[in-house]
This record gives C-alpha cells, sequence and structure tokens, in this order.
C-alpha cells in the first residue's frame, strides 16, 4: 500500500484588532495555500455563520473535492476503455445538517455531471463508468454516507 501526505498551510487573516473577544468581533476570513502554489483559495464560513459569501466556505470546497475527484476518475476510466469525453460539468449538491448544538454533518452529497462524448454507441458505457468512478474515488471513500449521481451523457 502506497502512503501519500498532502499538507497544506492555513492562514486566519480575520483578525479585527479584537482577536476574538466575542463572537461578532472577528472575521472568518482565511486563506488556504500549499508550496509550490501559484494561487490561494480564499476562505470563509457559510454566510450563515457570519461568512463571506464572495469566499468559499469548507462545506462548498468539501463538495467540490468530492466532484472533482469523480470526474477526475471518470475521466480516466473514459480514456482507458477508449471513450472520447469532449465537456464534463458538475454542479454537485451537498446538504449538512445542522444540529441543535451548533454541530453538523453533511448527510449527501447528489453529483450531477453533465458529459459530452464523441460516439453515441459510447454512451451506455460511459453512463456506467460514473459507478466505477465512485467506487475509485478516494475521497468519496472517505466519506460516511453515500454519494450519489444524476449523470447525463449525450454525444456531440
Amino acid at each position: 500500500m502506497k502512503k501519500h501526505n498532502y499538507n497544506i498551510h492555513l492562514e486566519w487573516t480575520g483578525n479585527k484588532d479584537s482577536g476574538t473577544f466575542d463572537y461578532r468581533s472577528y472575521s472568518r476570513d482565511h486563506n488556504i495555500s500549499g508550496t509550490d502554489k501559484t494561487t490561494s483559495i480564499l476562505g470563509s464560513s457559510d454566510p450563515s455563520f457570519r461568512g463571506d459569501h464572495n469566499r468559499y466556505n469548507p462545506e462548498e470546497l468539501f463538495s467540490s473535492s468530492i466532484a472533482s475527484c469523480h470526474m477526475l476518475w471518470y475521466l480516466h476510466l473514459c480514456s482507458a476503455n477508449y471513450i472520447i469525453v469532449l465537456v464534463y460539468t458538475d454542479e454537485p449538491e451537498g446538504v449538512m445538517m445542522e444540529k441543535e448544538d451548533g454541530s453538523g454533518a453533511f448527510s449527501s452529497v447528489i453529483l450531477k455531471p453533465i458529459v459530452i462524448v464523441v460516439k453515441d454507441n459510447k454512451i451506455s458505457l460511459a453512463h456506467k463508468l460514473h459507478h466505477k468512478a465512485n467506487e475509485m474515488c478516494f475521497i468519496a471513500n472517505s466519506c460516511n454516507f453515500k454519494i450519489e449521481h444524476i449523470p447525463s451523457n449525450t454525444t456531440k
């Protein structure tokens, strides 16, 4: 078994000169960066939790991690099965349930990939490969809930 390590740098940038004096005294803004990365991800919390709606929140990043891992596996599987993908888009929908004490957890993520392939005779297999991509996805395999798929496969 191969071991892979992932390191990231997270920096809170929301100190408004009084630190975390109280719940309203600080911004939730932060930057996510990594060694040898050319850009940072500007993060905050969900606006429901006093975050900046112009920045990505952890819940959005979580949903996008699932969707992008699925896409990368799917493209690999299509390539290995001689299916030429021309377009791949997705608008995943993540649902988090918040408890009375403020904690919460994701209850579902639904991927909605729209894929355009070259040949009509490959659509059925292309559709089936979404299931295999989910089985292979590192992020999906790390989740404690089922990830659903509503794929749409067509040809150009």
